[in-house]
């Protein structure tokens, strides 16, 4: 029993050594991870701060070029207003002087219709004149003929 007794003993010190090195090893590992989580932190914080300055740099520079390119916009949509206005001015212009130049022209046109029409009025009128004096003359030549031709069957009988 003794002997067991000793082998207890020995074994609770191995046991009792063995827990400290695993406490000075948990503790090593706790302090490790603590030095590595303010390690992470400290990280972080670097990295937030340069994330915010990159995010100021970028909203910065986005605002230059949007202001650059509101500028370019509104310069090339004065240009395109200006171009349309003048391309609007000439073609009304240009407009104003086909309209003119078709009323003349259609004057033109309406007075040689007019003319042409008063020379088939006069012409059809002479034609209407013509036919009247020919009706005229074969009526009065087929009521020449019919008297003769009573004044012959009066004769015969």
């Amino acid at each position: 029993m003794a002997v067991m007794a000793r082998d207890i003993d020995e074994t609770d010190k191995r046991l009792d050594d063995l827990n400290l090195r695993v406490e000075s090893i948990d503790r090593r590992m706790e302090a490790g991870f603590q030095e590595m989580r303010e390690e992470f932190r400290a990280i972080r914080g670097e990295t937030k701060g340069e994330s915010q300055a990159v995010r100021g740099e970028m909203k910065g520079e986005f605002q230059s070029v949007r202001g650059e390119m509101k500028g370019e916009f509104q310069a090339i949509r004065g240009e395109m207003k200006r171009e349309f206005q003048a391309v609007r001015s000439e073609m009304k212009g240009e407009l104003q002087a086909v309209r003119s130049e078709m009323k003349g022209e259609f004057r033109a046109v309406r007075g040689e219709m007019q003319r042409e029409f008063q020379a088939v009025r006069v012409e059809m009128a002479a034609l209407g004149a013509m036919l009247n004096q020919t009706i005229y003359r074969l009526f009065g030549g087929m009521l020449v003929a019919w008297i003769v031709g009573i004044v012959a069957i009066l004769v015969q009988t």
